[in-house]
């Protein structure tokens, strides 16, 4: 198919159709990249398989408190083929640079992230970024040290330095390396729509390249160029070395391919075809990048990059009369605002309601006095205390800007859109082409409402007598969202170990998309980590109005679980119980039945043989359409007396794809499996969506077909 369209392209090109070649062409050659990254990847047989394998560091290794992570390219194994590129972890590692040799045992893992509704896929994010697997080290020894990591050897040098603390918001910026920042960082510049500051972008590469130049042309409005060199062509040919030399130095990603490309065709325009419009380098550095890595439109930063551009193109091509720069200033950090809500809202990322005021100072106070200083002072390191001075002072500065920015999250976070429907967004998006017209044009006042759309769109009404059931992606973990017509219910928090808070980082931005601003009822199974460890986070972050757990801890105010108790929401039943003879924590659980329409739903926690045979005793016994399978899935539940007596026909699995526990267990699978019950497992199909009341089926989000998908 590919070969036909490749001919077909090349006879179009001949007829000289160019639009329609050059579609044919491109979409051949995406197609064929794709084609080789999927290739690429880590072979089934060896999902899950410790190798020793030998292989070169490369990019930034990271460090979060005791986890090293890093990539490893060309890895080579005795007894396997590998992919060119694999990202891995080490808990307790060694110090890693950037260029060494390794010689590792690692547990391989094929490409694969958590799947939830409406958001990011991990999977197509590892696929754009050509990483072919992943893997947890378990032992290692050094080969060789590093040669030719020299971006590694620079960031050393910054973080060895005093920068009044933000050593690693410095290497951020210079090198683009975020590793080194807190989550509380991150958090911060999402609330105030100012990650484009440290993630390299355009506006540095612009601003780097425009002080070559202005410096070029400066000397020889001064007469002190030298006359026998035209200074127009070594002023475009070193503002554009210089923004080439500092794309490298920031590691070339997406953003700075395109500003490179962009500033080339610009000063190219300006030596050469100043009669073509402004719209021609944004268009030509969208091919050139796709050309380049055609994979790259996975990515939100490619979308976003080229978006914020283009809304700049839009604002202030063609203007009659001229602005002042203030007022020029100012209205982009409004327009760019407008122009990428829409974006945003497709992407399912947050909303910065405070970005257009943190821009606003931000920008140039990082722009103009930050990134020289800190530039500088990176060249200048070599030379005793003066690149340290220089450095010194912009980590002071970073310190200012970064205590304005965290006051204004803290006033304003950030707006977690809920999911939009198609014709919705559609309206919202046709809402800011309006507002970024020109003043005066007819009809731009509409704009306003069709944008606010987006916080005060129509919400999905689900009919009486049904819920909607959202078993969520939390890997070993659980947490089930329930929603009737007027109500929300949560079923266990996620889970939460160390510093990863899958309450924090899953299950509330799920809630948020999935339009539930607040909670009737949280209930959490038991205390186990893997359920109710996400709760603090869910209670600082939403409107709980009752929280019931079945062993009742300091962390929140709740209620015990009191079996009997039973309640109906918009014609759907509910009822708990619990085994009041329970001597271990599962056996604690708070079992919850849900009944709408005739249709039947049993959350069971992680009940155990014991407890199982206990519920069949009591008043909620019968049989069931729909089961959680209790505990995972582990060896001592879902016995065969309580599936024949249960006859559920379909079994909802919540488990980490790579847990330690072996769940679910293989005979639990046979029982299962024995008795024709559907499996729907987490780990396979991601988030799972079941419309309890309408006797449909249930389904994976990874069931919805994706070329970098495999079937389920």
């Amino acid at each position: 198919m590919l070969l036909l369209l490749a001919v077909l392209g090349l006879v179009c090109l001949w007829r000289r159709f160019f639009p329609l070649a050059l579609f044919l062409l491109g979409l051949c050659w995406a197609a064929q990249s794709a084609q080789r990254a999927l290739d690429d990847r880590l072979e089934p047989a060896l999902d899950g398989r410790t190798l020793w394998i030998e292989g070169r560091v490369v990019g930034l290794p990271t460090r979060d408190t005791d986890l090293v992570r890093f990539e490893l390219e060309a890895p080579h194994s005795r007894r396997a083929e590998l992919p060119t590129r694999l990202r891995l972890t080490w808990r307790d590692a060694p110090l890693i640079n950037s260029g060494e040799r390794w010689r590792l045992a690692v547990t391989l893992k094929r490409p694969y992230g958590l799947l939830n509704p409406h958001a990011a896929d991990p999977e197509a994010t590892l696929l754009a970024r050509r990483i072919g697997g992943l893997g947890s080290v378990k032992d290692g020894e050094r080969l060789s040290v590093a040669s030719g990591a020299w971006r590694d050897s620079i960031r050393q040098r910054l973080l060895a330095v005093d920068a009044q603390g933000q050593e690693a918001t410095l290497a951020a910026l210079v090198l683009g390396d975020g590793g080194g920042l807190a989550r509380e960082d991150w958090d911060m510049l999402q609330a105030t729509g100012t990650v484009h500051l440290l993630v390299i972008s355009g506006q540095h590469i612009g601003l780097l390249a425009g002080l070559v130049y202005g410096l070029v042309a400066g000397l020889f409005r001064l007469g002190w160029w030298p006359p026998h060199r035209p200074w127009l062509p070594w002023a475009c040919g070193l503002a554009f070395a210089a923004a080439l030399g500092y794309g490298l130095l920031a590691g070339f990603q997406v953003p700075v391919q395109r500003a490179c490309v962009m500033l080339a065709v610009v000063l190219l325009w300006r030596l050469r075809f100043r009669h073509l419009g402004v719209a021609w380098p944004l268009l030509i550095a969208l091919n050139a990048v796709l050309l380049f890595e055609p994979l790259a439109g996975l990515l939100p930063g490619f979308w976003l990059s080229f978006s914020a551009v283009a809304v700049l193109v839009l604002v202030f091509s063609a203007r009659l009369g001229a602005w002042t720069l203030w007022r020029a200033w100012g209205r982009a950090q409004w327009c760019i605002a407008i122009g990428l809500l829409p974006v945003l809202l497709a992407l399912g990322l947050p909303v910065s309601l405070s970005a257009p005021l943190a821009n606003l100072f931000a920008v140039p106070w990082l722009s103009v006095l930050v990134l020289p200083l800190a530039l500088a002072g990176t060249v200048l390191l070599p030379l005793p205390f003066v690149g340290e001075a220089l450095l010194w002072l912009a980590g002071g500065l970073l310190a200012v800007l970064f205590e304005l920015l965290g006051w204004l999250a803290s006033w304003r976070p950030a707006w977690i859109a809920p999911a939009l429907p198609t014709g919705i967004w559609l309206l919202v998006c046709l809402g800011a082409f309006l507002l970024l017209l020109p003043a005066g044009l007819p009809m731009r006042t509409l704009g306003w409402p069709l944008v606010l759309l987006a916080g005060f769109a129509p919400r999905e009404q689900i009919p009486p007598g049904q819920v909607d059931v959202w078993q969520l992606d939390v890997g070993q973990g659980q947490a089930f969202v329930l929603r009737t017509r007027e109500h929300a219910l949560l079923y266990d928090a996620g889970p939460a170990r160390e510093a990863l808070d899958l309450g924090e980082r899953v299950v509330l931005p799920s809630l948020r998309k999935l339009g539930i601003d607040s909670l009737d009822l949280m209930l959490l199974s038991h205390a186990h980590a893997d359920h109710a460890g996400g709760a603090a986070a869910l209670w600082r972050g939403l409107p709980i109005r009752r929280v019931i757990a079945g062993e009742p801890t300091s962390v929140l105010p709740m209620g015990p679980c009191t079996g009997g108790e039973a309640w109906e929401w918009d014609d759907v039943r509910f009822s708990l119980w619990q085994w009041p003879h329970a001597e271990d924590s599962n056996q604690h659980s708070c079992v919850l039945k849900v009944e709408a329409s005739g249709e039947t739903l049993l959350l069971t926690g992680d009940i155990d043989r014991l407890a199982e045979d206990a519920w069949l005793q009591g008043p909620q016994a019968g049989a069931v359409d729909w089961l959680q399978a209790p505990h995972h899935g582990s060896r001592t539940s879902s016995s065969a007396r309580f599936l024949d007596t249960l006859k559920p026909r379909g079994v909802l699995i919540s488990r980490g794809r790579y847990n330690g526990f072996g769940h679910p267990s293989p005979p639990v699978m046979a029982r299962y499996a024995a008795r024709q019950i559907a499996t729907y497992d987490s780990a396979l199909l991601g988030a799972v969506h079941l419309r309890l009341g309408s006797f449909d089926v249930a389904r994976g989000l990874r069931e919805g077909r994706r070329f970098w998908r495999e079937p389920t």
